[in-house]
């Protein structure tokens, strides 16, 4: 909603291909450009790429027990030759062809589903005793969370804590949804800003499906399969999947092979292929347009359309080989779960991209300088925000008292006011701020801040 009533019109109004693009027209440098450039295909690579390729290799396993690298060779084969050979028309109709199977398909699993548990009161009721035979006893492991069906969690104890969910995940969001080439490329790709604005208020609409299609469905499959899909033990979960920390990734391939008779189980091996395939197409095609409009343009600007399209397809070819390369770690990190692999990764990269993209499109005061000073600035402050983590790690077990707002990072604070050291500002200064770029009034309420963040601060430590 946000990406189609906000974000949508200035990019589109630019008639740019890519977001990095739009950097570069609306601040007038190049470093931003490629600054961005680099930072989203590191971003498609280690998080998108590989996981997509990881999530059907592990389907393709499940349903055919194939060796996963052999899934991976056969799903990056099919992709590959509609993806390099047809561009973004080939992704825009295989796409849309590709989601009306999927909704039929996921829909048709989701009832399945609740017959066979019984309904939404055998979920409640069987998701708390879904417990795994063989488990250490002496650990929590395989056991389910007391808050599983709470989307607003402790705020202090949880590992989820809901000011964490609404504050630090709006960013992330904001990145994904507004600003990633990966969706937004589609808006760009519009005969006019009407049907860009269309097309994603249609996808906003069915966001709201994957929770019926895909969790629900999920959870379910720890109730039917709990010794399967919620092993504790190493050597079992090493036996049922190949992986020693977990085998919750096969939730949803579990279901589709046991629970559908044979018919429904094509329709729905059909559907999960398609939808691996439309999410690898789309990351393919809008990494090497990335790559060729901001990337290889800067190092040729000479460059015809002929090896501009050569040189795209051949920088496919290096993402396939550099993110088959980075699966072994995707499937050993995060105890088994894509999604908090994702997230980890993702929670450090964005947020940074997020503000870049919001005060560029709305504060007509920004300038690149201040958006490169924040992005680099964002990663120095994310590892001290880590070894922060690891440290309070061992004082939660001592201090169970702290108050939410004490764990506050003194950099979330720094962060906010970064972006107000702009120098281009017309305003009247007073000498002993001009170098400082700021108003009084904007230099005082930083002061006033700061000190209160030190004595905060102080009195934790």
């Amino acid at each position: 909603l946000v990406q189609s009533l906000m974000f949508c019109l200035y990019p589109f109004n630019m008639q740019v291909t890519t977001m990095p693009e739009y950097l570069q027209k609306r601040f007038g440098g190049k470093r931003i450009q490629l600054f961005i450039a680099i930072l989203y295909l590191f971003i498609y690579i280690f998080t998108k790429i590989s996981v997509d390729m990881y999530a059907g290799a592990v389907f393709i396993q499940q349903a055919l027990q194939w060796n996963i690298y052999v899934a991976v060779v056969v799903l990056l084969l099919i992709t590959a030759l509609y993806t390099v050979a047809g561009g973004l028309a080939a992704v825009i109709y295989t796409d849309a062809a590709q989601t009306g199977i999927m909704l039929i398909g996921a829909l048709t699993l989701m009832g399945f589903s609740f017959a066979e548990v019984g309904g939404w009161n055998a979920l409640l009721e069987g998701y708390a005793t879904a417990i795994p035979s063989v488990r250490d006893p002496n650990t929590t492991c395989g056991i389910p969370r007391d808050d599983a069906f709470h989307l607003f969690r402790d705020p202090v104890t949880s590992d989820l804590p809901w000011p964490g969910i609404l504050l630090g995940m709006s960013m992330p969001s904001m990145w994904y949804w507004c600003s990633d080439q990966v969706i937004v490329q589609r808006s760009l790709a519009a005969k006019n800003l009407l049907h860009a604005k269309g097309g994603s208020l249609l996808a906003a609409y069915l966001k709201i499906l994957p929770f019926f299609m895909m969790v629900l469905p999920g959870m379910i499959s720890r109730i039917l399969y709990p010794d399967e899909v919620a092993c504790g033990d190493p050597e079992v979960c090493t036996e049922v999947c190949g992986n020693p920390v977990g085998c919750s990734d096969i939730a949803y391939a579990k279901l589709v092979m046991k629970l559908l008779p044979s018919g429904l189980r094509g329709l729905m091996m059909a559907v999960m292929i398609a939808a691996l395939m439309s999410s690898l197409t789309s990351i393919f095609n809008s990494s090497s347009t990335i790559f060729t409009m901001d990337l290889w343009r800067h190092i040729r600007p000479r460059a015809t359309e002929w090896e501009l399209m050569l040189v795209g397809r051949m920088f496919v070819l290096v993402l396939v080989v550099v993110s088959v390369l980075w699966i072994p770690v995707v499937q050993a990190s995060q105890g088994g779960q894509l999604f908090i692999y994702i997230q980890s990764i993702s929670t450090y990269l964005q947020p940074p991209v997020s503000i870049v993209f919001l005060t560029g499109c709305f504060w007509k005061r920004t300038n690149e300088k201040v958006c490169l000073c924040v992005c680099v600035g964002e990663r120095e402050g994310e590892r001290e925000r880590e070894r922060e983590r690891e440290r309070e790690t061992e004082r939660r077990s001592r201090e169970r008292g702290r108050k939410c707002k004490y764990r506050v990072h003194y950099s979330d604070f720094c962060n906010s006011f970064q972006s107000l050291t702009a120098e281009n500002w017309k305003e009247r200064r007073p000498k002993e701020v001009l170098a400082l770029g700021m108003t009084s009034e904007i230099y005082l309420l930083e002061r006033v801040l700061r000190v209160g963040v030190v004595i905060v601060t102080s009195e934790l430590r």
